[in-house]
C-alpha cells in the first residue's frame, strides 16, 4: 500500500514562492517590532494539558490536539478518564504559554516586559479559507504596564508593520469589555447571562440588529431589556462620539476611569498614526477569549472580509500561575491571512537580491567546473543570489520553474564551449 502524499487535512506544504514571501514578512515583522522595543522569545509547542484546559482559552479549549502519555505511563487497559491517558497538549495560541513563561522567569525579565513571539499553533478546527489546523501566529505583548501606554504602543507597532507590507484602507476596531458589561447591566440583563448575551451580540455583523433582537428573544430574555440594549447601539451609531455618548448614558454603570482610558488610547493613536487605517470604536466587538479583562481590538480587512488579527488586555491570566495578578496586554497579527492576501494580490518582494541560475551541462568537464564555482562564489560575495544546477533534458521547463522562483537571468555552461552563455 502506497504512503499518503498529501499532508494531513487542515495542514499544508509550503512551496518555495510562498516560503520566500513568508521569510520576507517575518523579517519585516521582527525588524519593525524590535524598533518598538519588543524582545523575541520562544516557548515550547506543547504545554501541560492543565494549563491549556484551565478555562482561559474560550472555545479554543475544545480544539486542543491532546498528546497521549508515553511508555509505562500509558496504560489503556486501566484508563477510566482522559486524565489517565493525556498529559500534554499542542498549544492553541501563544498567550497562555507566554503567561506561563513570564510566571517562570519574571525575576530574570525587565518590567515592563515587551515580548515578541512567532511560532506555529495547532487547533482541531474546521479548515476553510485562511484557517488551518496548523498555522503561524505573530504576537506582541506588554507585561507589567497597567496604563493605556501598552494599548497605544501595540496598536501603533501593529499598524506600522502592516503599512510596511503595503496594506491600506483597513480598520482597527476597538472596544472595552467593561463597557460591554456596563451596557448589559444598564439594560437589565442578569450578570450570569452576560456571556450568552455577548455570544449573540458577536453575530451582529452577520445578522444585524434585528437578528440579534430575534435571537435574544428566542433565548427567553425580557423584551424591555432587549429593546433598551439595542437602543444603546443605535445611539452610538447616531452620536458624533460613541464613547462619550455611552459615558453619559450609562452613568453609574460605567466607571469614569474606563471611558477616560479608552478615549486617551483613541486620541493618542489618532494623533500619531499613519494614513493606512482608521481607528473605530465598535461597541459590538466582543472577542471570544474569556481571559480578556479590558480593552479589546481587532483588525478588519476589507480584502479578506473578516478579521486579520486582534488582541486585548488580560490582567488576570498570569495570576492563575503565580497567585498575583500582573497587567498584560497583547496584539496578534493573523499571519496566515496576511500571507494569503499578499499572494492573491501578486505582491512582489522589494529590494530582492539579483537571482541568477548557472545551468551546467551534465558532461561538463570536471577540470573546468572549478572555475565556474569560483565565478559563482565571486558573484555571491557581491550580494547576488546564485543557483548552481545541472541542466535538465527539458531545459525550457526547468527555466520556467526557476523563473517562478524569481530567477531572472540564466548562464549556461556547455561541454563544447567551456564558457557561459547568457540566455
Amino acid at each position: 500500500m502506497a504512503l499518503a502524499k498529501k499532508p494531513v487535512n487542515g495542514m499544508k506544504d509550503i512551496l518555495p514562492e510562498e516560503m520566500q514571501l513568508r521569510d520576507y514578512v517575518m523579517n519585516v515583522v521582527k525588524e519593525t517590532y524590535r524598533s518598538f522595543g519588543f524582545t523575541p522569545i520562544e516557548t515550547p509547542c506543547m504545554e501541560n494539558i492543565g494549563n491549556l484546559s484551565s478555562k482561559q482559552g474560550g472555545e479554543n479549549e475544545k480544539l486542543i490536539f491532546k498528546v497521549l502519555k508515553r511508555g509505562e505511563k500509558l496504560n489503556l487497559e486501566t484508563a477510566q478518564t482522559e486524565a489517565d491517558v493525556v498529559d500534554f497538549g499542542m498549544r492553541y495560541d501563544l498567550t497562555v504559554p507566554l503567561a506561563r513563561f513570564y510566571a517562570n522567569h519574571a525575576n530574570e525579565l525587565p518590567s515592563p516586559f515587551k515580548a515578541l513571539q512567532m511560532g506555529n499553533v495547532w487547533r482541531a478546527d474546521r479548515p476553510q479559507r485562511g484557517r488551518y489546523r496548523q498555522f503561524m501566529q505573530c504576537d506582541i505583548d506588554i507585561l507589567g504596564e497597567p496604563g493605556s501606554l501598552a494599548e497605544i504602543e501595540l496598536i501603533l507597532a501593529t499598524t506600522t508593520t502592516l503599512a510596511k507590507l503595503g496594506f491600506t484602507g483597513y480598520e482597527i476596531r476597538i472596544n472595552e469589555r467593561r463597557i460591554l458589561k456596563a451596557m448589559a447591566a444598564y439594560s437589565g440583563f442578569a450578570e450570569e447571562a452576560f456571556d450568552e448575551v455577548f455570544i449573540t451580540l458577536d453575530k451582529m455583523d452577520k445578522i444585524g440588529l434585528e437578528g440579534v433582537a430575534s435571537e435574544l428573544s428566542e433565548a427567553g430574555f425580557d423584551t424591555g431589556a432587549i429593546e433598551k440594549y439595542l437602543a444603546l447601539f443605535a445611539g452610538v451609531q447616531q452620536a458624533e462620539n460613541g464613547v462619550a455618548y455611552l459615558a453619559d448614558t450609562l452613568g453609574e454603570y460605567l466607571e469614569e476611569e474606563v471611558h477616560r482610558n479608552l478615549a486617551q488610547i483613541m486620541d493618542s493613536v489618532n494623533a500619531a498614526k499613519n494614513d493606512s487605517f482608521r481607528l473605530v470604536f465598535d461597541p459590538t466587538l466582543v472577542r471570544g477569549m474569556s481571559y480578556y479583562t479590558g480593552t479589546i481590538f481587532e483588525i478588519a480587512m476589507p480584502q479578506f472580509g473578516g478579521s486579520c488579527g486582534g488582541g486585548g488586555r488580560y490582567d488576570r491570566m498570569i495570576g492563575n500561575f503565580t497567585g498575583k495578578d500582573v497587567p498584560a496586554c497583547g496584539f496578534s497579527i493573523g499571519f496566515e491571512r496576511i500571507i494569503l492576501l499578499l499572494l492573491e494580490s501578486g505582491f512582489r518582494i522589494p529590494g530582492q537580491a539579483e537571482k541568477k541560475a548557472y545551468l551546467i551541462e551534465k558532461n561538463y568537464p570536471a577540470d573546468k567546473l572549478a572555475s565556474v564555482i569560483a565565478q559563482a562564489q565571486q558573484e555571491r560575495a557581491e550580494g547576488k543570489q546564485i543557483l548552481m544546477a545541472r541542466m535538465n533534458k527539458n531545459k525550457k521547463f526547468q527555466k520556467e520553474q526557476l523563473t517562478k522562483e524569481g530567477y531572472g537571468e540564466f548562464v549556461e555552461f556547455f561541454n563544447h564551449e567551456g564558457t557561459g552563455e547568457k540566455k
